[in-house]
């Protein structure tokens, strides 16, 4: 049983913007659904003869847990257990000696940890569960994977935390993950962002490096971007944080992901058709590689169309975003 004292210190309670968020994410939903019934009839399931997701095999075996495996985690912040992230689970440990927990420096473990997350396993919209479970199924959103992250760094004794925020997303990731399904659309377009996104960020040799390990190598190149190493950010590249959204956290707060349930028991046919769209773009960006030479090439040549400037964004007159002054 978690005191309150507990959650308070390790962040179950929600930050009062995490909160102003979720209101307005969830607000905007019920409005949607009020003003959408004949949508939401239509598209609550899939036509038995339309396509089905069907989830994509695990590329990966989970190594056998041993009892002399070794956790590192203690009760300092960023290396403790917190919710849905307990770094001592046995597909966690077994996971984290494999990747080389205690014999590499950290700089190494966290980039072997990004690299794993990253190119292994594969997005889908479902609920939030234990890492674990994350590990066994090879699957989860954007959370779910980063918590995969930040637990194997915190096994490995490495402080590992969350970023968070709200964003807008490019247009390649906008088609895949909004367009995909009409209910999705119009509730992205009516708030003029995506609720929270995040990032993992690992503390190594005296600072925080990031680690967004949410998007797979194909699903990058389908969206014409390159391949995002260890401590390089997801902002600007293919999100852009709303200003003054940002937010670290050591743990996932109560009630992240509540409205992707909501309407995932709405609605779930909404969620399977993200989740196609999803496997859509893994199949594109694998020809992509492939046409390129392998990722290597992929990478090299999108980072030179790119060059070295971060594209700017103007976002002071999008409809759907307040300013404060």
């Amino acid at each position: 049983m978690v005191s309150f004292r507990e959650m308070k210190q390790k962040g179950y309670i929600p930050q009062k913007l995490y909160l102003k968020l979720m209101m307005g994410g969830g607000l905007s939903l019920t409005k949607v659904l009020l003003t959408s019934p004949g949508d939401l009839k239509k598209l609550r399931v899939i036509p038995a003869s339309a396509e089905r997701y069907v989830r994509p095999p695990r590329s990966y075996e989970v190594p056998l847990f041993q009892p002399e495996m070794k956790c590192g985690v203690t009760n300092e912040q960023y290396l403790r257990p917190t919710l849905h992230c307990n770094p001592c689970e046995p597909e966690v440990v077994a996971l984290a000696h494999e990747l080389g927990a205690f014999q590499k420096s950290d700089y190494e473990f966290a980039q072997a940890a990004f690299e794993f997350t990253k190119e292994h396993l594969d997005l889908e919209i479902c609920p939030m569960n234990s890492v674990g479970e994350t590990i066994r199924r090879g699957t989860g959103t954007c959370f779910h994977l980063i918590t995969v992250f930040i637990a194997l760094c915190r096994c490995a004794g490495i402080k590992a935390r969350y970023k968070m925020f709200a964003m807008n997303m490019i247009k390649a990731w906008y088609d895949a993950m909004v367009e995909a399904d009409p209910l999705v659309k119009k509730w992205y377009d009516s708030m003029g962002y995506f609720m929270i996104e995040g990032e993992g960020e690992a503390f190594i040799d005296g600072r925080w490096m990031v680690a967004h390990v949410g998007p797979t190598a194909e699903r990058q190149a389908a969206a014409g971007i390159p391949i995002t190493k260890f401590g390089e950010d997801s902002l600007g590249v293919w999100f852009y944080a709303i200003p003054g959204t940002i937010m670290y956290m050591e743990s996932i707060p109560y009630g992240l992901g509540g409205a992707t349930n909501f309407l995932r028991r709405l609605a779930p046919g909404s969620m399977e058709r993200v989740n196609i769209s999803i496997q859509h773009q893994n199949e594109m960006g694998q020809r992509i590689i492939q046409d390129a030479g392998g990722r290597e090439a992929y990478d090299a040549q999108a980072r030179k169309k790119r060059g070295p400037a971060s594209p700017k964004l103007e976002l002071a007159h999008k409809h759907g975003i307040e300013f404060e002054g």
